[in-house]
């Protein structure tokens, strides 16, 4: 059996519904109950640290929250906090995802600029000019959690969350949830890391 027919077996084997659960965790079983990109991408921008840490966060956030003032934003969620983002980090993003989907979608934001060349990339710089400009909050917590306008695709600032998000939103299997249309998963980039470069070094493929 070649390298591809076993990768492609072991595809076939994780791509199950049951492959994600509460002894299984992963940040999209939280996104998966909502089906919603705006909180599919708050799921993927806490997506880094411990995977319990990263649900249980989630899980103490209260979504409705989206469609708040930002005043009710502000008092709920001030004392939230995860790691490198302190409760205003928290409260900043909230605030400025719900500014964007009043004024337009993260869907229409994303492919307005990805179909110039058809570049994720694009898309994705897109998005963070975006919610950057709704609520200009600056920190290096929130710096952090947004991610930057960027080309990288390997190492640091490389927006591997966001590059998971684009899966979430474009594969459609048991997994992923498929909820775009119009991008081509031909497209999409998987970030080269330390984890990701030592397996394919030995699968022999970098």
């Amino acid at each position: 059996m070649t390298i591809k027919q076993r990768l492609d077996a072991e595809v076939l084997k994780r791509n199950s519904v049951n492959e994600i659960n509460e002894d299984n965790l992963d940040p999209i079983l939280v996104a998966q109950k909502y089906k919603n990109p705006t909180i599919s991408l708050i799921c993927a921008l806490f997506a880094y640290g411990n995977v319990k840490q990263i649900v249980k966060f989630l899980e103490s956030l209260d979504f409705d929250l989206l469609t708040a003032d930002d005043l009710t934003i502000q008092n709920r969620l001030q004392n939230h906090y995860y790691r490198f983002q302190k409760g205003e980090d928290v409260v900043a993003l909230f605030i400025a995802l719900k500014r964007l989907e009043k004024e337009t979608s993260l869907e229409f934001v994303f492919k307005e600029a990805y179909s110039v060349d058809k570049n994720v990339i694009d898309g994705i710089n897109a998005c963070i000019s975006k919610i950057l400009s709704l609520n200009p909050h600056q920190t290096q917590g929130y710096n952090f959690l947004v991610g930057k306008v960027t080309t990288k695709t390997k190492g640091a600032g490389a927006l591997k969350r966001w590059m998971m998000y684009l899966r979430w939103m474009v594969r459609d299997d048991n997994i992923d949830m498929g909820l775009w249309s119009g991008v081509d998963r031909a497209d999409l980039i998987m970030p080269l890391d330390t984890h990701t470069f030592k397996v394919g070094h030995k699968l022999w493929v970098c």
